[in-house]
């Protein structure tokens, strides 16, 4: 049942790797400036786009050697997000800082480094993260333990993720804030999976057996303002919140799905949470999650009015409601809202005049998730054979490169039906295309027969035969 020992060499080279860049790039600096730069390889879009509190602010173009330099002045500290869609990596940002990224996005997590000042705290966070994917495999098979041998096997893990992070620690000298963040990201990395574990396994627990496993909630900090735009840290409280709000006795999976169990949840996070910043970022992921059940679609305005008494944040209201409106667009009858898409040939043509004329399955791929199009491709195949009076249309989700196409002759398509997007961003909202399994069914009129279907549902075929 242990980890291998493949996992454990992994170890040892990100220790190493963390002692090699901790030595030079952490000395202190009053320079309110921050330079970020960087080289995409086989870029699946022209920009970087860099966020903070889940807004853009800023989008830096790569140049003719898809390379992208910009400085940014009178940076805030604290945690950022760039964006190479589809990818995304949150970095720690600390006044001084100047960071070089290289990544191929073929093979985003694995190749993603950084080098410059501040480079340290980030590559641990990237490292960090390889790890917990190195150990998803054997925490599954965990799953079905007991709660004591499940608990005492995720505090083995912890441990020695803590034991890298003391060694990064005392060799590079971060500042307070790096220190925070990157410590927190091996705690609620790990107590999330506790969490995890008592929504799936712990409805019936004695109350003695709930005290007991849940001990280790007396390390958390419900209200860390350094944290509150952390990943780790929000997807640890939803967990959390969620756990709170689940009544005794009941079973999460069907609960979590009812929107008097997220207007409960919005309401705790209310009364618990103090942190307006964070309570603000919890109450979005939250209505995210709420509006994108789209089998709720009725009660939704109900549910807004109860997100705007918690939430203080104009520009997530506003975000909120432009994705409850785009839903509503999309729901069965309406047309399908019109898009730019680019063909094989690199023409841009206008979704509906292209779509109009045949019943239509459209589908997704991402070119940085070819063994997903695999996998998409043999679906349509066995979708094609059952209804030969349909289109199957295929959407890159990003403009064609030189691989697309390669992978387009292998695969022997019909390249007729095979276009991209021109624009993910607009057209990904317009279409609220959330996950790469969404197929969008219409008529020969482009109007929507059924616009949220996953692709690998037996409902997906129950429609096409219905229509």
């Amino acid at each position: 049942m242990r980890k291998n020992s493949k996992m454990k060499f992994l170890k040892l080279i990100i220790v190493v790797i963390i002692l090699f860049f901790s030595s030079s790039c952490n000395q202190d600096s009053q320079n309110s400036s921050f330079f970020l730069g960087g080289e995409i390889i086989n870029p699946s879009s022209g920009y970087v786009n860099f966020y903070y509190n889940n807004i853009k602010i800023d989008s830096i173009e790569l140049d003719s050697n898809n390379k992208f330099f910009k400085k940014i002045e009178d940076i805030k500290p604290g945690i950022y997000r760039i964006e190479h869609l589809p990818e995304n990596q949150n970095i720690i940002v600390e006044n001084g800082d100047s960071l070089w990224i290289r990544v191929n996005v073929e093979d985003f997590k694995e190749s993603l480094t950084f080098s410059g000042k501040g480079s340290s705290k980030n590559n641990f966070l990237v490292d960090m993260s390889i790890l917990d994917e190195s150990e998803i495999g054997y925490i599954s098979e965990i799953y079905s333990q007991e709660s004591d041998v499940f608990r005492n096997a995720i505090d083995s893990l912890m441990n020695e993720k803590e034991n890298i992070w003391e060694i990064f620690n005392s060799s590079g000298k971060p500042k307070s804030l790096s220190r925070n963040i990157t410590k927190a990201s091996i705690k609620y990395n790990y107590f999330n999976k506790l969490e995890r574990y008592a929504l799936l396994r712990g409805k019936d627990w004695t109350d003695s057996k709930r005290k007991e496993f849940f001990s280790y909630r007396d390390q958390m900090d419900l209200n860390d303002s350094d944290l509150s735009l952390f990943e780790p840290y929000i997807t640890y409280l939803m967990n959390y919140f969620n756990e709170k709000t689940l009544g005794s006795g009941k079973a999460y999976f069907y609960e979590k799905n009812n929107t008097d169990f997220n207007i409960k949840k919005l309401l705790i996070i209310d009364s618990q949470i103090t942190d307006q910043s964070l309570k603000n970022n919890l109450a979005r992921a939250t209505a995210i999650e709420e509006i994108l059940n789209f089998k709720n679609n009725d009660y939704h305005e109900e549910f807004i009015d109860y997100y705007t008494y918690v939430n203080s944040s104009e520009q997530y209201l506003d975000e909120i409601t432009k994705l409850y409106n785009d839903i509503e667009k999309m729901k069965k009858g309406n047309s399908l809202p019109n898009i730019e898409i680019i063909d094989y040939n690199g023409d841009i043509k206008s979704s509906s005049s292209e779509l109009r004329g045949s019943k239509s399955l459209i589908y997704f791929w991402s070119q940085t998730q070819m063994n997903h199009y695999r996998r998409t491709i043999r679906r349509i195949e066995e979708l094609k054979e059952s209804y030969p009076d349909y289109r199957f249309i295929g959407i890159c989700i990003q403009p064609y490169t030189d691989m697309v196409s390669q992978a387009q002759n292998i695969l022997n398509l019909d390249l007729s039906n095979q276009f991209s997007f021109r624009d993910f961003e607009r057209s990904s909202k317009n279409w609220v295309l959330t996950y790469l399994n969404k197929t969008i069914i219409i008529d020969k009129k482009v109007n929507i027969v059924d616009g949220f279907t996953n692709l690998f549902t037996n409902e997906v075929e129950n429609i096409l035969r219905e229509n």
